[in-house]
């Protein structure tokens, strides 16, 4: 997948020529004169930066960087804009934006916003990738699993799981068994890191355990 930086200004001269000023430095650019045009490209996944006007008809860049932060692909947002203020720049700031600059910005304070942002999207692409992973990989655990596994990392002996899931402890060591050899994963502490990694609740995981097929009960 290429990195984009998306241009979005209703100023065509303006996209024009910063278009050409951004291109002369290496990157990719794909420009837009509006918010509505950006939302329907045809790469809303691929990985970028958005480098957006402020103050543009209909949808204006707050309104985009509330759109962006609850989409599964959220880009980070560079502002730059002919007319700001402070409690504006506070305002885009708070709202997760990479930087706020004017239009008369120097360019190597742009390209370094823009670095910025792109570097921020790398370490966030992989973040996402890395929960969804270990979800995926929490997800397809059955039942007894999933039973050992919220007992681990609630801090369960042996024993307790035996009382709590009515089997024999020489039947919640098989599964812890099973557990640790199915994921690969053998210390307590990195069951949990798996399970903080997947972004998963204790209550999550209960409901998990409780809604899988429990499956017949193997007993030793």
């Amino acid at each position: 997948m290429s990195t984009t930086v998306h241009l979005i200004d209703d100023d065509e001269s303006f996209l024009r020529s910063m278009t050409r000023r951004l291109g002369g430095h290496g990157y990719r650019v794909a420009s837009y004169s509006s918010v509505a045009e950006f939302l329907l490209r045809p790469d809303p996944e691929d990985p970028g930066c958005v480098l957006t006007d402020l103050q543009m008809p209909r949808r204006d860049g707050f309104e985009l960087q509330e759109i962006l932060a609850a989409s599964t692909n959220p880009l980070p947002v560079v502002f730059i804009t002919g007319k700001g203020d402070i409690p504006t720049s506070v305002r885009a700031m708070r709202g997760g934006a990479e930087d706020f600059l004017t239009k008369r910005v120097q360019t190597s304070e742009l390209i370094s916003a823009i670095d910025r942002a792109l570097a921020r999207n790398k370490q966030e692409r992989a973040a996402r990738l890395q929960r969804a992973t270990a979800r995926q990989t929490i997800e397809r655990l059955s039942a007894r699993e999933l039973q050992m596994l919220l007992g681990i990392v609630t801090g369960m002996q042996n024993k307790e799981m035996a009382e709590e899931y009515e089997m024999s402890e020489r039947t919640v060591k098989y599964y812890r068994t099973m557990l640790t050899r199915r994921l690969d994963i053998y210390a307590a502490v990195d069951l949990v890191r798996l399970v903080q990694d997947a972004g998963i609740s204790i209550k999550e995981l209960k409901s998990m355990a409780d809604a899988a097929p429990p499956g017949p009960l193997h007993e030793e």
